[in-house]
């Protein structure tokens, strides 16, 4: 039996060869793995002959790989929040624009089968990109201070970011019939995940702090915490360090034997998992135009009786 017939549908099989057989994909995982190698290598160079005194004889310890970990993840995750809606944002919609949807539609494969798919495809070359990124992650090893574990559960971390941004970008590039306004759809919702989450927690934990400034016994637990949840960067620090939950929900006046209502990468994952489901619902749905059944005039109502006794 051949197993790759029956897992790999004619869809998928196309846009795996369009994607992964051309010089484009080549050069960009070079350049993907070229730019994070260089902030890798900027970083040890800043460190060990920029940031001291003795002459560029300090040695680079465990607690500087481990910053240089956290340096490098973050930059993958921007990096990652830049490409994967360009890699999704325009998969219906060029489509519509080729006018090959329609020919699409006629197959036999089924709008589920369409939508992840295209999904599938295009978070495949994204997903091939960062693993290719982990020669980069071996330096990091070379000095200790990060687990295999954290590596591990920082990749899985990356493949749900990917999943969220690519069925947003295939329900916008469903939704909307033009390619470009997807696009701007796709990076305006992921602007608002990444940048405006995490400047309305700064805004709001400002305000709490000015409110209860001058209170006598002020409140240790603050609901503002529940905001960063949302934030991929906020979620990913509580992944490293599971005490950062416990300082971002508690500000003042805590203790050590409080613990965190929930860990913030808890809090985005099941959130965010809503919001997964009902995108790819939504595109899904959408993909195949509904027809919408007449109403019957309330003249043809009538007749229906009588053209009945007649009978």
């Amino acid at each position: 039996m051949n197993w790759s017939k029956k897992w790999i549908n004619p869809v998928l099989d196309k846009e795996f060869r369009l994607r992964m057989r051309t010089s484009r994909s080549m050069i960009s995982v070079m350049l993907y793995i070229l730019a994070l190698g260089f902030i890798a290598m900027g970083f040890i160079y800043m460190t060990m002959y920029l940031d001291n005194g003795n002459g560029g004889n300090q040695q680079f310890n465990s607690g500087m790989s481990q910053m240089m970990f956290y340096v490098l993840s973050f930059a993958q995750l921007l990096m990652i929040a830049f490409m994967a809606p360009a890699l999704t944002a325009g998969v219906i919609s060029s489509e519509r624009e080729k006018q090959t949807l329609s020919m699409l539609l006629t197959t036999q494969q089924s709008s589920t089968t369409i939508i992840l798919s295209k999904l599938l495809s295009s978070l495949s070359f994204m997903a091939l990109i960062v693993i290719a990124t982990l020669p980069v992650y071996s330096i990091v090893f070379l000095f200790g201070g990060i687990s295999p574990r954290q590596l591990i559960a920082l990749f899985l971390f990356y493949l749900f970011i990917m999943l969220l941004l690519g069925s947003l970008g295939i329900m916008f590039s469903t939704i909307f019939k033009r390619t470009i306004i997807s696009i701007i759809v796709t990076y305006s919702v992921g602007i608002f995940i990444f940048l405006i989450t995490g400047l309305l927690y700064i805004f709001l934990i400002s305000m709490w702090q000015r409110n209860y400034s001058g209170a006598v016994s002020s409140p240790t637990y603050s609901w503002v915490g529940f905001i960063l949840g949302l934030n991929p960067a906020g979620a990913m620090l509580s992944l490293f360090q599971p005490e950062f939950s416990k300082s971002i929900f508690y500000v003042r006046g805590s203790s050590i034997n409080m613990e965190a209502p929930i860990q913030l990468w808890v809090e985005f994952v099941l959130v965010y998992t809503v919001v997964i489901i009902g995108s790819l619902w939504i595109s899904i749905r959408s993909i195949r135009p509904v027809r919408r059944r007449k109403k019957r005039e309330p003249a043809e109502e009538m007749m229906e009786p009588n053209a009945e006794l007649i009978n």
